[in-house]
């Protein structure tokens, strides 16, 4: 089904099947999925639209989101199949449903009855204002402003937490530097101690050793270092007779160099090694005292104990130093806040102007729809700063005389709230380029002139280079549609199935008529549809 530019109808039946457009519409709008929407046997429900975007100036989204752009025709498709799985895509690319959702919000918006509770909430009223006011890059230049606010702010509440924290262990962090401070911890140091210690244990063992080791190589008469001598100069004195006697002894004086080199090392060894009982108590008690720090602070290596130690003097630092940064910190939050408080000041201003615009236009249109003592005002009052700016809004409404303004969304009956919303998308409308707005039953509580001129509204949305459709019962508003469809079921085989249709200029006649009186259409309502088309027309 194709819909055409302008202001559109659709009618039918309680029961014809138009929540299904409406369902159908909201899954390629991003709603969640249900398997139960899936007709039974059937293996998966699909649900397309085509879009001209070629007026709206959309390429930067597709972009962003990296989906082929076709101006001329925008698919957007939504696949649920019957186990529950949903797929979305754009140009058969595939999409995320929040991508979907926020394409969604671009292209169609969607009125209905339960939209009118939305009066009552302040992030709407705030919304239209900031859409009349175009003041996007005020609230960008506020939302830097204000996160670098609450930024500090969250810096100076952790600082202060943990300036509190520390001074309240304050004493016990200092014993613990100063018990570590006291150890004069040296990297490398244990090691050391524990080879010496074994050493020393093994005493008796070592200077054996040693001293073996020594007569071997040294003592006289027997000693591996003289009787080499003596071999090499046997050697050399027959070197003359002999060549290769000389040779071997060459190579022999080499190995005796270093030989000697060992025997005099080994021998100052035998005279340095001496075991001092003092000496080894020292080093076990420095010993002793290294595992019990290690073993209390969890850590096998004095490297631990002197990062521990370092950690903790750094703490202590930073509890002297705290004051000095919790005072430069509190000047950055008063200097962010009031950075914030200006730019919502900035913001503030030209939502009161909006404001202004606002009243003065919806009192213009509510008195046209019928209401000729109404009052509506927009109070903006200042409150403390948050993400949307430092204003507090409520939409002030009466309708009658001597009656004092109050909250819209709690005195307005259902046919003047149902007004009050169509004037305020008609102002929304006017500041934003969205393709298509739907309403769905917006005339509940309305009739006669009053849906006439509602009618008359939706027209004038529609004029501007987008769909308005209108859901409707009622037969002044159906006659003023440019377009109008026909949703009804009809039996096939063993199913019934909802089908719409655009009427042609008769069809219309009779289905205004039916509207008019009922199943049993009437001359005089024949009469009358074609007198409401008429004047349709004449405008």
């Amino acid at each position: 089904m194709k819909f055409n530019e302008g202001f559109s109808v659709i009618t039918g039946e309680t029961g014809a099947g138009k929540s299904i457009i409406l369902g159908a519409i909201g899954l390629l709008k991003g709603q969640r999925a249900d398997s139960k929407l899936i007709k039974r046997d059937a293996d998966k429900c699909v649900i397309e639209a085509h879009f001209d975007l070629s007026r709206y100036g959309m390429k930067q989204f597709f972009d962003d989101n990296d989906v082929e752009y076709d101006s001329d025709d925008c698919i957007v498709r939504r696949e649920i199949t019957a186990s529950g799985k949903s797929r979305a895509f754009v140009n058969d690319t595939p999409v995320s449903l929040t991508v979907l959702r926020e394409l969604g919000e671009q292209l169609i918006d969607v009125h209905s009855q339960h939209q009118n509770l939305l009066l009552g909430k302040q992030d709407f009223q705030m919304e239209v204002i900031d859409i009349i006011a175009d003041d996007k890059l005020l609230r960008d230049d506020y939302a830097v402003a204000y996160n670098m606010y609450r930024s500090k702010e969250r810096q100076l509440s952790e600082l202060e937490h943990q300036l509190t924290a520390s001074k309240n262990n304050a004493d016990f962090l200092k014993f613990q530097y100063d018990e570590l401070a006291a150890g004069n911890l040296v990297d490398g140091e244990q090691e050391q101690l524990e080879e010496k210690a074994n050493q020393m244990s093994h005493y008796e063992d070592i200077k054996t050793a040693l001293f073996q080791a020594d007569n071997a190589l040294s003592a006289e008469g027997s000693g591996v270092t003289e009787n080499l001598r003596t071999a090499i100069n046997a050697l050399h004195s027959i070197e003359t007779m002999m060549p290769v006697a000389g040779e071997l002894a060459s190579r022999m004086d080499a190995d005796f160099i270093d030989l000697k080199d060992i025997a005099d090392e080994l021998h100052g060894q035998v005279e340095e090694v001496d075991f001092d009982p003092r000496q080894l108590d020292d080093i076990n008690d420095r010993l002793d005292r290294i595992y019990t720090l290690q073993k209390k602070y969890r850590c096998d290596t004095v490297a631990e104990l002197i990062a521990i130690r370092e950690n903790l003097r750094q703490q202590l630092d930073g509890i002297e130093n705290g004051d000095y940064d919790l005072q430069q910190l509190q000047k950055d939050v008063a200097e962010a806040q009031k950075t914030a408080q200006e730019k919502a000041s900035l913001l503030s201003g030209e939502r009161k102007k909006a404001a202004a615009r606002i009243e003065e236009e919806i009192r213009k249109r509510l008195v046209a729809l019928g209401m000729p003592n109404v009052r509506f005002a927009i109070s903006l009052t200042p409150e403390s700063l948050s993400p949307d700016g430092g204003d507090k809004v409520a939409y002030m409404f009466s309708a009658n005389k001597n009656m004092p303004l109050q909250q819209a969304a709690q005195v307005a009956s259902g046919g003047e709230i149902a007004r009050l919303m169509l004037s305020l998308k008609a102002m929304v409308s006017g500041a934003v380029k969205l393709p298509t707005i739907i309403f769905d039953e917006i005339d509940t509580g309305v009739s006669g002139k009053i849906a006439e001129k509602m009618a008359e509204i939706m027209c004038e949305m529609g004029r501007n280079e987008r769909q308005v459709i209108s859901i409707t019962h009622l037969p002044q508003i159906a006659a003023m549609g440019t377009t109008h469809y026909k949703v009804y079921k009809e039996d096939r085989g063993d199913s019934t199935v909802s089908t719409m249709t655009m009427l042609s200029a008769e069809e219309r006649v009779t289905e205004i008529a039916q509207m008019l009186s009922g199943s049993d259409i009437s001359d005089a309502a024949i009469s009358n549809a074609r007198e409401l088309l008429k004047m349709k027309n004449e405008e």
